[in-house]
């Protein structure tokens, strides 16, 4: 049986300023994903991406994944609770992010940019995907070192006593999301992505690949309190997974009959190329 370090959830205090382990963790994500970018722009010249393209939609990214994740947060876990105390919606340094209402801003930023700056939605979430994965592994290793979100009871040899939820042993599921849908999800799309594919068809592997590790994570995940088990006894977190993995499959096999690369050039004004 392992003991939880129990860290001290302020990294550094600058006066007034508490700055937070898993601010810094965003902070990671994000500067993470700016070097994945630079790098896929330098390494694979197909994509046709500048810099200050990738700079540009970094910004829809950032604004999609905080707003995207607070609503969802309050829309999906608690409703109730938010529709008597509006007020609170906006205090996020309480806590409270939900990882699919973030995929959901992204999505959402993805295709606000791909509008204003005429390319394939699709093409956009092709070039995010494999960069969405370090923000995973950073935020589930900031779940981790503020002791939240731990697993359920085990007995297994690696079982981890989270001393601010009790004295049990629990499995560390923050670590093991940080890995799979971090490390190996990443290391996947990384090595996916190396030469022209599909248009769409990362996109899949990304909604297939999450969809499917975050499923069998959440049978080792104590589920939320406040909601517990739901129907068919799956957590809040598979219920939210299955339509990502449904979707996958239907654009994987979509992208496969399409046969659209990923690369072409954008749309210029007066084409009249049809979006995807």
């Amino acid at each position: 049986m392992l003991m939880h370090p129990d860290f001290d959830p302020v990294a550094v205090h600058l006066g007034p300023l508490a700055v937070r382990w898993y601010g810094l963790m965003y902070l990671a994500g994000f500067l993470a994903g700016s070097w994945g970018a630079r790098w896929r722009i330098r390494t694979q010249p197909w994509i046709h991406w500048t810099v200050e393209q990738a700079d540009s939609f970094l910004t829809y990214v950032v604004l999609g994944v905080i707003l995207g994740g607070r609503l969802g947060y309050v829309l999906f876990y608690k409703p109730e609770f938010y529709l008597a105390h509006p007020q609170d919606i906006l205090a996020v340094w309480q806590g409270g992010m939900s990882f699919h209402g973030g995929f959901l801003g992204v999505i959402t930023g993805g295709w606000l940019y791909a509008r204003k700056h005429r390319r394939r939605w699709l093409e956009v979430t092709d070039f995010v995907a494999p960069l969405v994965t370090f923000g995973l592994g950073f935020g589930r290793i900031g779940n981790f070192i503020n002791g939240e979100l731990p697993g359920r009871v085990t007995d297994v040899p690696w079982g981890m006593v989270f001393p601010r939820v009790d004295a049990l042993a629990r499995h560390p599921s923050q670590l093991y999301e940080a890995v799979l849908e971090g490390l190996v999800l990443g290391l996947l799309l990384l090595w996916f992505s190396r030469k022209p594919r599909p248009t769409g068809q990362i996109s899949a592997l990304f909604l297939l690949g999450y969809g499917g590790f975050r499923f069998l994570v959440e049978f080792t995940r104590e589920p939320d309190d406040f909601l517990g088990l739901l129907a068919m006894g799956f957590s809040m977190g598979q219920w939210l997974s299955l339509p990502m993995l449904l979707l996958g499959i239907y654009l994987w096999l979509w992208s496969k009959k399409s046969a659209i690369m990923t690369g072409a050039e954008p749309d210029r004004p007066g084409q009249g190329r049809q979006r995807n």
